[in-house]
C-alpha cells in the first residue's frame, strides 16, 4: 500500500476534517509524507437520494473519510449524513483505494448498543454497514459503550479520548486546582474516577433512578459525596436535551456547591437544551460548559453563548492518523 495520505470530506465532515488536516500537515512535512485533500462532491437529488463523486485518483492511497453524523450547522439528519458517508466509502472503494479509514467522532447509533425490549441493536447494524462497503478501520472518540468494538468482524475500531483537551481547558478555569470531580450518574462513575485520579482530586457521584416508561423522566436523584463549599467539575460523555445535567447541578447547588463547570465530549444540545443551559447560567446554577469540536457548534454560537467553551480534539485525531499511516503504536496517544 502507498504511504500517501488522502483526505475525503463528506459535507458535514469538512470543517472538522480541515482542522485535522491542518494539525496533520506539520507532522507529514517533517516526515516527508505525501498528503492531500481529495476533490470530491456530495450530490443530493430532489427525492432525497445522495451520491459521492471522487474526482481524482485514489488508487493505492491510505484514505481517510471524514463525517460528523450530528451537524447542528446544517439541515441534514443523522440518517442523511450516515448514508452520505456510506456512499463516500463505496466511492473510495470503487476508486481502488489501498486502505479506507472512516473518521467519525460521533459513532452512529452508539446509544443503541444493547437490547432492552423487542428492538434491534442498531450500533451493531451500523458496524455491518461500514464493513460491507469496504471500511478497514473506524476512528471515533469517547464511544458510548466499549462493547461496540466487539460488533466489528473485519474492521478495526480505534476509540480516542477527549480528556487531555478538556483538562487543559479546566486548568485555565481553575488555575489553583481547587475543585472536585462529580459523575452526574452512576454510569459515569468510571469516567469521573479517571479524571479524579488523573488530576489528583476527590470525586462524588449522583445516583438517579429512572422511570423507563417515560422518556427523560427521573424519579430520584441523590448525591453520594460532600460538595459543600467546593468548586465542582461535572463530566459526562454527552449533553443531549440538557435536562438531566441541569437537574444534577441544581442538586449540587442545594448541597452547597460553589462554582460548577460541566464538560462533555459531545455537545449535541438537542431540543430546548440551549435554552435550558442558558437559564441555568443566568440563575448561576452553572458557570461554564466545556464541549469539544466532535460536535462543531460554529463561531456564531460560541460568540453568542458566553457560558460555552469549545476545545479541539483535532490534534489527537491527527497524531493517531499519522501513527497509523507510519505503522507506529497509537496506544501512547490513547491515555
Amino acid at each position: 500500500m502507498s504511504e500517501n495520505i488522502s483526505f475525503v470530506f463528506c459535507n458535514s465532515g469538512k470543517e472538522f476534517g480541515d482542522r485535522v488536516y491542518k494539525a496533520l500537515a506539520p507532522l507529514c512535512r517533517e516526515a516527508g509524507v505525501n498528503f492531500k485533500k481529495v476533490d470530491s462532491e456530495e450530490i443530493w437529488f430532489k427525492n432525497g437520494e445522495v451520491k459521492t463523486v471522487i474526482k481524482e485518483p485514489l488508487r493505492g492511497d491510505d484514505v481517510y473519510i471524514f463525517q460528523l453524523l450530528n451537524d447542528p450547522q446544517v439541515a441534514y439528519s443523522v440518517n442523511d449524513n450516515f448514508i452520505a458517508l456510506l456512499t463516500a466509502i463505496d466511492a473510495a472503494h470503487q476508486a481502488d483505494a489501498g486502505r479506507i479509514t472512516v473518521v467519525v467522532p460521533q459513532y452512529p447509533y452508539s446509544r443503541q448498543e444493547r437490547r432492552k425490549e423487542r428492538e434491534g441493536i442498531t450500533a451493531k447494524l451500523a458496524a455491518r454497514f461500514l464493513e460491507d462497503v469496504g471500511t478497514y478501520r473506524v476512528i471515533t472518540i469517547d464511544i458510548h459503550s466499549d462493547a461496540i468494538g466487539g460488533f466489528f468482524d473485519t474492521a478495526k475500531l480505534e476509540n480516542l479520548h477527549a480528556s487531555n483537551a478538556i483538562m487543559e481547558e479546566l486548568k485555565l478555569i481553575y488555575p489553583q486546582g481547587n475543585f472536585m470531580v462529580v459523575a452526574p450518574d452512576t454510569g459515569g462513575t468510571d469516567r469521573a474516577r479517571f479524571y479524579a485520579k488523573k488530576m489528583g482530586k476527590e470525586f462524588a457521584v449522583i445516583y438517579k433512578s429512572r422511570d423507563y416508561a417515560q422518556i427523560s423522566k427521573i424519579d430520584v436523584m441523590k448525591l453520594i459525596g460532600d460538595v459543600d463549599g467546593k468548586n465542582v467539575f461535572v463530566v459526562d460523555d454527552m449533553i443531549d436535551t440538557g435536562g438531566t445535567i441541569v437537574k444534577a447541578c441544581e442538586l449540587l447547588k442545594d448541597n452547597g456547591a460553589k462554582q460548577i463547570v460541566i464538560a462533555c465530549t459531545f455537545p449535541y444540545f438537542s431540543g430546548n437544551a440551549v435554552e435550558n443551559l442558558q437559564n441555568a447560567y443566568e440563575k448561576k446554577i452553572i458557570d461554564v460548559v466545556i464541549g469539544t469540536d466532535a460536535v462543531i457548534r460554529g463561531a456564531l454560537f460560541i460568540k453568542d453563548e458566553p457560558w460555552y467553551h469549545e476545545v479541539s480534539v483535532a490534534g489527537i485525531f491527527a497524531k493517531v492518523i499519522f501513527n497509523i499511516n507510519q505503522n507506529k503504536s497509537i496506544s501512547v496517544l490513547l491515555v
